[in-house]
């Protein structure tokens, strides 16, 4: 009886003082990542596409062999000169005795065979091909070795440290590797052209009249849902590698994991980087795209003014619960002078929190306003005049 009745006054004691302790934030492991995320990956991080803010990552800037990922920056030479008018989907690409000799996943293009570019690039997209990899730098470049020297150059112009590339498939080589990060910019860059997440979102195609089965090797299109838009890579040396994109509500996402050790382990620790991320961050849209932020006056154009519109949406990303205290800055002229073009950048519209500026998202001519005669300018001032009396 004596015992109990000083245990019960402890045991109060102890849960008042449980209570009174602060909430203290959620241990980390010696890397410095949340306790229970971890991946078996060599390098991996997860970044947020818009702003290409990382939201985690481990030995991000690991410089890795990629396999097959290297494709996406093929792919992202070939949709550009798409782009740029350089070539077009209809063209005709004729497989050369070097695209032929290329081994590992392939159609198995004959010298002479000729496909369009855009079935080449579902090739390459969508099953990997090797060969179809050769044929496409071939028609743009000339020379395999000539479109290698353009991916390096277009590395080089996205600031990418870590990265340097031998040749256009992901085969083996000495020399040729990236990182994590560095392949997460790569992505984000190709997810600007709705071309390439078109042809990386395909799961199945049929080549040579249905007689040849293409099967997108990036599972996840069908395992996760909000998947779009990726590229796989497995060698011996490489190991499991996967850099894709997905999205929910509004929120898009991408994953890079290089060196994960076991078959689908890529698909596994991909999927572990997306919970986590949409588990904790989300959204916060602010302004759609092509909004009108303001009217401004035009002198000697033929319209007196023209609206400046939102180039893009105005969003944040932010950690769930932290979406307060964020306000917008417009940055604009008093008036702009004709002409006009449609789209002309004419300012900011700055994203603040707590006054701190976070992003900036340019203001762009709503419509094209022409430069006005010498006798419509006359007419205008005539007519200002007049009925100002």
């Amino acid at each position: 009886m004596y015992r109990k009745k000083i245990l019960v006054p402890l045991f109060v004691l102890l849960m008042l003082l449980t209570r009174a302790m602060p909430a203290w934030p959620a241990p980390e492991n010696e890397k410095g990542t949340p306790a229970g995320m971890d991946t078996t990956a060599e390098s991996a991080v997860l970044m947020e596409a818009q702003s290409g803010q990382v939201l985690w990552s481990k030995n991000p800037d690991k410089e890795l062999p990629m396999a097959s990922v290297t494709k996406i920056m093929t792919l992202l030479l070939a949709v550009e000169a798409v782009e740029q008018g350089k070539v077009s989907l209809k063209d005709r690409v004729v497989a050369s005795e070097n695209a032929w000799e290329m081994g590992g996943s392939q159609i198995y293009l004959e010298p002479g065979e000729e496909f369009s570019f855009e079935e080449m690039l579902i090739a390459v997209a969508v099953g990997s091909a090797n060969d179809a990899s050769v044929a496409v730098a071939e028609h743009l470049m000339g020379s395999e070795e000539a479109f290698v020297e353009a991916m390096n150059q277009r590395a080089k112009k996205l600031g990418l440290q870590h990265t340097h590339f031998v040749n256009s498939t992901g085969l083996p080589a000495r020399g040729h590797y990236t990182s994590a990060r560095d392949m997460a910019v790569i992505m984000r860059e190709c997810l600007k052209y709705p071309l390439f997440r078109r042809i990386s979102s395909i799961y199945e195609y049929d080549l040579r009249g249905g007689k040849f089965k293409l099967w997108n090797t990036n599972k996840l299109l069908k395992w996760y849902e909000g998947v779009d838009a990726g590229k796989t890579g497995w060698t011996n040396e490489a190991k499991y590698c996967l850099a894709s994109s997905a999205e929910r509500d509004g929120l898009r996402l991408i994953a890079v994991v290089l060196g994960t050790p076991e078959p689908r382990s890529h698909f596994r620790e991909s999927i572990k980087l997306y919970k986590y991320g949409f588990a904790r961050y989300k959204v916060l849209n602010l302004m759609p795209a092509g909004a009108t932020v303001k009217s401004l006056p035009v002198s000697k154009g033929v319209s007196n003014r023209v609206d400046a519109v939102t180039a893009g949406r105005v969003s944040v990303v932010v950690p769930k619960g932290e979406d307060k205290g964020f306000t917008t800055r417009v940055e604009l002229p008093e008036r702009v002078t004709a002409p006009v073009a449609k789209g002309q950048p004419l300012g900011y519209c700055v994203v603040l929190k707590n006054n701190q500026e976070v992003q900036r998202v340019p203001l762009v001519a709503g419509s094209e306003v022409k430069k006005a005669s010498l006798v419509q300018q006359i007419n205008k001032v005539f007519t200002r005049l007049h009925g100002t009396r």
